[in-house]
């Protein structure tokens, strides 16, 4: 038998391409954003580096995402050349039927997510991401700014323990940072301020009252914000020695002005939730759902798309008045935006992560080291599979044999599966980016 790649994960043939291969090895981007961990630090980097370890990894260089998928800017590479397509969306167009019969016709044959991991260092930007209608309608006004017209509907699965602002704090945490944060009340106004704290149990008067105040903080003269942002900054490390800085988020926020000093974007996380994930735990960012990723490691899957409307904590684009005009002003408390998942009543090592949209569900395949012989079972959506822990020889369709390991990734194609011969004493951990109509 020969290799048919070089380092990485390795498949072995005893025969020729009768038919489209179902199950093959792919090489994935990495994209060296500068919030990512550096070098040995990221958990993109290790991933890669445990793959290959022929993989030279740069001690100062970010490894910020990687991405799994079809996406143009980051199509993956085909490790097997019995395959005369070089990367993946190349063979998903020769070969749409792998999609599933579902899928290939729900999204005219283009594989329907993106999935990544993410090694988050520095704060991603408060962001928003819009529904299919507003998408469209960005597209068509500013191609350049949101160059699609999908939707981006994402879910963070936790890998280290995970931090990110998501969705609105209950109005009365809001309003206890408005009493104990005098710059955060200065920013906000006594106008808005007194709107939100007189407001009824109504929620569309509630929503409406948090969209004038936090419309109010990030249309705010520049001048004022940074002033206050200055002030509050020097009284939480004056204060920090001593007291608890709980009351004015003080941890975070001078984390956050290290980061980006002098910008609106620290105010943010008096409106919004910090939600801290445990490995296993995911949140998932509908459209319309204000968020920005702080720090840890995860598992991401979305939408196909790269329409995102950003407000601040980044040096890119910003679009205020857009992103103060589609947020979702729901209040919940952080509790509410962990997203449970599903444990499958047919096999004991699956859980899946499915959100309430059709372009992707995630699955996590768990298998304890009590268990050496698994068998990934067929569904009728293609699939990227990722291994995080363990090692194993990997048998489909084809007389083939794939040895995989931490870092390898699989696309199988509907219907396929694959045996699994577990070499590893302490089991495995798989992640699952499929389309589960």
């Amino acid at each position: 038998m020969v290799p048919a790649v070089d380092g990485g994960t390795r498949i072995f043939s005893t025969g020729s391409e009768a038919r489209p291969f179902t199950v093959f090895p792919l090489k994935c981007a990495v994209q060296h954003y500068a919030w990512g961990k550096v070098g040995p630090e990221s958990e993109v980097a290790k991933l890669i580096s445990s793959n290959d370890p022929s993989v030279d990894i740069e001690q100062e260089k970010p490894y910020a995402e990687l991405w799994m998928g079809a996406h143009p800017k980051g199509d993956a590479i085909i490790c097997d050349n019995r395959i005369s397509q070089k990367t993946l969306g190349s063979w998903i167009s020769k070969h749409p039927d792998c999609l599933g019969s579902q899928v290939k016709d729900v999204f005219q044959g283009q594989l329907p997510f993106l999935f990544k991991v993410l090694s988050v260092n520095i704060s991603l930007s408060i962001q928003a991401h819009p529904n299919k209608e507003l998408a469209v309608q960005l597209h068509a006004q500013f191609p350049d700014r949101y160059p699609d017209k999908n939707h981006k509907p994402e879910m963070a699965i936790a890998l280290t323990p995970f931090e990110g602002l998501c969705g609105f704090r209950p109005v009365e945490e809001i309003i206890g940072f408005l009493k104990n944060v005098p710059e955060f009340h200065a920013v906000i106004g006594n106008e808005a301020a007194e709107l939100l704290e007189n407001s009824s149990s109504d929620p569309r008067q509630i929503s409406d009252a948090l969209k004038k105040c936090f419309t109010v903080m990030m249309t705010c003269e520049k001048k004022t914000f940074v002033d206050q942002l200055n002030m509050l900054v020097k009284r939480v490390l004056e204060e920090a020695a001593g007291k608890d800085m709980a009351g004015s988020n003080g941890e975070l926020l001078l984390r956050l002005h290290s980061q980006f000093p002098g910008d609106v974007g620290c105010f943010v996380i008096y409106f919004l939730n910090l939600v801290k994930l445990q490995p296993g735990e995911s949140m998932f960012l509908g459209a319309n759902e204000p968020h920005a990723y702080l720090h840890g490691d995860c598992i991401e899957c979305m939408a196909c798309s790269d329409n995102t409307v950003r407000a601040g904590l980044t040096p890119k684009f910003i679009d205020v008045q857009t992103l103060c005009g589609m947020l979702n002003y729901t209040p919940a408390p952080a509790s509410e935006k962990i997203f449970p998942f599903i444990p499958d009543p047919s096999d004991p090592c699956v859980f899946l992560y499915d959100p309430p949209v059709p372009d992707f569900t995630v699955i996590k395949i768990e298998v304890p080291s009590s268990v050496k012989r698994y068998t990934i079972s067929s569904i009728d959506s293609a699939s990227i599979l990722l291994v995080i822990r363990g090692e194993a020889s990997a048998t489909a369709a084809h007389p083939s044999q794939i040895n995989i390991r931490r870092g390898s990734v699989l696309f199988m194609a509907a219907n396929a599966s694959v045996d699994l011969c577990i070499n590893s004493l302490d089991g495995m951990l798989l992640f699952r980016a499929c389309c589960m109509l």
